[in-house]
């Protein structure tokens, strides 16, 4: 899951002004505070069901998944991490140095022996899968453990929406001491966001997207997850919005039914977009949609597509996919 990709082309075309910007916020951000409240009274979090209090900010942090990792990173906590773990493709760019700075623990989930061996106090998790037993441990067992832990509340909704990203950035400013910083990673996303949004026409009727993840015999979609929120951003429709839930397993003959104009096209894993292109383009049913006619596809790496501080980036390339005569 960590080895660098070169093959999703919209990364190239996302614009010099995000992502040099990145570079400069990550500087602004650590410059932001001086930290100040880092020695006030107890913070408690409430999080998917679990409480913690926190007497002192973590020491010894782990993020899982990684666009919690690169939560951490936008925040400048790389000196107060001790592993990390999980990478969909290349982490972003301008957050690459501090990355390398934080040891990496596992390819996919670390073992729990390897988070005792780094003493760790805090884990991030960005799917509910982070604190499933058969991959690291139960938070409840963390919790006996010593250790705290915070699972990425907008990653396990339905239906998230931007300011769900803004709370989970806010809690983790808040665990750390660091809410100045928070406040001033969100300004900043809320910028890049806000210049992307400009760039979307003005459309009498909005295009309909179906989002493959994967599948032969049937789709496994996007549905209600952040997604979804991207595509509406970005003034399209997603065709399977309407189910109430974050992911689903769909039939063909309901994609083709639905007649999507345009394909956004899920990039991680062992199967390469180009694979999932041609699988497209070669099958009997969706090849007649459209969207595979018409060759409308848009690449979109799970990476940025995640609820983390990649939303400008992620909206960019879909707003470029879907109208590239806006560029």
């Amino acid at each position: 899951m960590n080895i660098r990709k070169n093959l999703w082309a919209p990364f190239a075309l996302a614009s010099a002004l995000i992502l040099g910007a990145c570079s400069d916020d990550k500087q602004n951000i650590k410059q932001a505070t001086a930290d100040s409240d880092e020695t006030v009274q107890s913070v408690t979090i409430e999080n998917e069901g679990v409480s913690i209090t926190y007497d002192e900010a973590p020491k010894k942090a782990i993020s899982v998944n990684q666009h919690v990792t690169e939560v951490m990173l936008a925040l400048g906590l790389e000196d107060s991490m001790v592993g990390t773990a999980y990478l969909d493709d290349q982490i972003y760019p301008p957050l690459q140095e501090a990355y390398d700075q934080v040891p990496v623990l596992a390819e996919q989930y670390p073992s729990k022996e390897q988070v005792i061996s780094t003493e760790a106090d805090f884990i991030y998790g960005g799917w509910a899968s982070a604190f499933n037993e058969k991959n690291l441990m139960s938070r409840e067992e963390m919790e006996q453990l010593g250790i705290g832990s915070y699972l990425q509340s907008s990653s396990v909704k339905v239906a998230p929406e931007l300011e769900d990203i803004y709370t989970d950035i806010r809690n983790i400013a808040k665990i750390f001491r660091i809410e100045e910083r928070g406040e001033t990673l969100i300004a900043e996303m809320n910028a890049d966001i806000e210049k992307i949004k400009e760039k979307i026409p003005a459309v009498d009727k909005p295009i309909d997207v179906l989002v493959f993840d994967s599948g032969d015999k049937d789709v496994f979609t996007a549905t209600q997850n952040f997604m979804n929120t991207l595509v509406k951003m970005a003034g399209a429709n997603n065709i399977f919005g309407n189910i109430e839930k974050n992911w689903a397993t769909v039939s063909k003959e309901d994609a083709v039914e639905r007649n999507p104009e345009a394909i956004i096209v899920i990039d991680y894993g062992s199967t390469t977009a180009e694979e999932k292109i041609n699988f497209l383009k070669n099958d009997p049913a969706l090849s007649e949609t459209p969207a595979v006619q018409n060759e409308h596809f848009v690449v979109l790496p799970l990476s940025a597509a995640s609820e983390g501080v990649r939303v400008a980036e992620a909206l960019e390339i879909i707003v470029k996919g879907l109208y590239p005569d806006s560029f």
